[in-house]
């Protein structure tokens, strides 16, 4: 009997890292049109430092906006202020740290985890029951491995695992390539916000940046290439 060739992975979405947020009044007033300019799977909300109430509020007032458009509102780092803050979820960096969330979050809430050195940890942090695991952000100290480290990793990630690989972009060709690669989703930060043509020229061209992988990954599966 013929065996039944796998279905197609669905086309990777974006997920769209916020700018460090002290005051969310202007991003609230750029979100609406940003969300409607692409297809974003979700928000990833990075604040600047501040009490546990500042985090609460930020995080309260740019919720709706991102919920009403249809994508997940996620806090970097500050998982304890989830639930009070209507976010859906957080992304936090290393084992120890997912270790910790993981009470808090699961299994009502998205729990991603980044910050994984080494192939076992990230087995250990998808066993475990991370929504997603990323790869390629910078650590403290701005480093961060090759691009072609980073596709590797998310070509062997998608080939084996069934939780979802994020890819973190910090250019237009590192989107194309991680979407190539077999990234789920494709998280974009600091290029979209530092673009001279503003933000939602950025966005539509990331996210034409990664059709176009996609479209090339599923020739490459076709081609045998």
């Amino acid at each position: 009997m013929a065996t039944k060739p796998p279905p197609p992975r669905p086309a990777p979405r974006l997920y769209l890292a916020t700018p460090v947020v002290a005051d969310p009044a202007q991003l609230i007033s750029e979100l609406p049109a940003l969300l409607a300019a692409a297809d974003i799977a979700a928000v990833l909300l990075r604040l600047a430092p501040g009490d546990e109430r500042s985090v609460i509020q930020r995080a309260k007032v740019l919720a709706p906006p991102v919920q009403r458009a249809g994508a997940a509102l996620l806090i970097d780092e500050h998982f304890g202020q989830v639930a009070r803050s209507g976010a859906d979820g957080a992304n936090v960096s290393g084992i120890e740290a997912m270790q910790e969330a993981m009470p808090t979050l699961k299994p009502d809430r998205i729990l991603g985890v980044g910050g994984l050195m080494t192939r076992h940890d990230a087995m250990v942090a998808g066993e475990a029951g991370a929504d997603y695991v990323l790869f390629g952000e910078p650590d403290a100290n701005g480093e961060r491995p090759s691009p072609e480290a980073i596709c590797e990793r998310l070509d062997w990630w998608a080939e084996l695992f069934e939780p979802p690989c994020v890819g973190y972009a910090m250019t237009l060709d590192e989107a194309n390539l991680f979407a190539t690669a077999g990234a789920d989703f494709v998280l974009v930060g600091d290029f979209i916000w530092q673009d001279s043509r503003g933000a939602q020229a950025a966005l539509i061209e990331a996210s034409q940046a990664v059709t176009r992988g996609f479209e090339t990954s599923l020739t490459q599966a076709i081609t045998g290439a």
